[in-house]
């Protein structure tokens, strides 16, 4: 019995769009597998936004042969909106209305008929823990509250695809930690993540596949530790109980960096299984023992800093 390959959520080729003689995306690549969290990051201004609002159907794209949720992007706009939702930077809550009312809108805009909006309210208020805030007026909600019922409105028309353009900024870490969980909560049920951060954290925490978007071009794609491990500085930390056994294994393992009143030795690696492998399989051709091991890799600053030469904070052309 054969099996199908999963759709992908959004499969663009070629992506490009300028505005006068700026270049904003250079012709990216992107393929975004259904039910995974896919994060784009780069700097201010390196284009995410506009790569979201492109897939959107928000903007215009200059070239490039775009799917999202099996549609063509060109072709097919109309039905790219229905199987989409998208939550920005900046957020769409109605500070007027109360948080039942802001959900009992969309409803509406998505015609889904009185007793289906009532349901739906409902459960996207006890979905989200806005239920004891139902009633009052969105101006009055937090920062953390008003990011879950931006969410939560973005949700009302059960998207298979969401856009989530910079979702944690301003917040709290509290206020944070609670949209990731929420987040791992809908990929779970199913629905596909596209989120652009300059949090780097937050896509080592919740991404399946990272793309790093620098000046319009896609500059590293892959899982958070794939991309780690492109990035000199990984190291093995390796503690011995007695100085014989430093002063053996600093004799095999060639270039180190040691530390005799520590009784350590810091091994060059990429922390890959296999490094760590040949490292203990050389020692234990010489019947030395390891008291303590560590693992140090790169983090994804460290991957921003080689990769773009600069931090995601740094603004560079819009």
């Amino acid at each position: 019995m054969t099996t199908s390959t999963p759709r992908p959520a959004v499969a663009a080729t070629g992506l490009r769009k300028s505005y006068g003689d700026h270049v904003v995306l250079d012709g990216i690549d992107l393929h975004v597998a259904e039910g995974t969290v896919f994060a784009l990051l780069g700097p201010n201004g390196a284009g995410k936004t506009t790569t979201v609002q492109i897939l959107s159907t928000l903007i215009r794209a200059d070239g490039g042969d775009v799917r999202v949720v099996g549609h063509d992007l060109s072709r097919e706009p109309d039905r790219v909106r229905a199987g989409i939702g998208v939550t920005g930077q900046f957020s769409a809550v109605d500070n007027l209305l109360t948080g039942a009312e802001n959900l009992k809108l969309m409803a509406d805009l998505r015609h889904l008929g009185r007793a289906a909006g009532r349901r739906r309210t409902a459960e996207l208020l006890e979905q989200f823990g806005l239920v004891d805030a139902a009633g009052k007026p969105a101006v009055t909600f937090s920062g953390g509250m008003r990011r879950r019922l931006d969410l939560a409105m973005t949700l009302v028309g059960e998207p298979r695809l969401i856009f989530l353009d910079e979702p944690t900024t301003g917040l709290d870490p509290r206020s944070r930690r609670a949209m990731w969980d929420i987040i791992r909560d809908l990929v779970a049920g199913g629905v596909t993540i596209f989120l652009t951060t300059q949090y780097l954290d937050e896509a080592d925490q919740l991404a399946d596949r990272i793309a790093v978007l620098d000046r319009g071009r896609l500059v590293a794609e892959g899982t958070a530790e794939e991309l780690k491990r492109r990035v000199p500085g990984g190291h093995l930390q390796l503690r011995f109980a007695d100085p014989t056994g430093l002063a053996a294994a600093a004799r095999v393992l060639g270039e180190v960096r040691r530390d005799d009143e520590a009784l350590t030795l810091r091994v060059p690696s990429d922390g890959s299984v296999r490094s760590l492998r040949a490292v203990l399989d050389r020692l234990d051709d010489i019947q030395v023992e390891v008291e303590s091991l560590s693992v140090h890799t790169p983090d994804l600053d460290d991957v921003f800093l080689t990769l773009t030469g600069h931090d995601t904070e740094e603004k560079v052309p819009a």
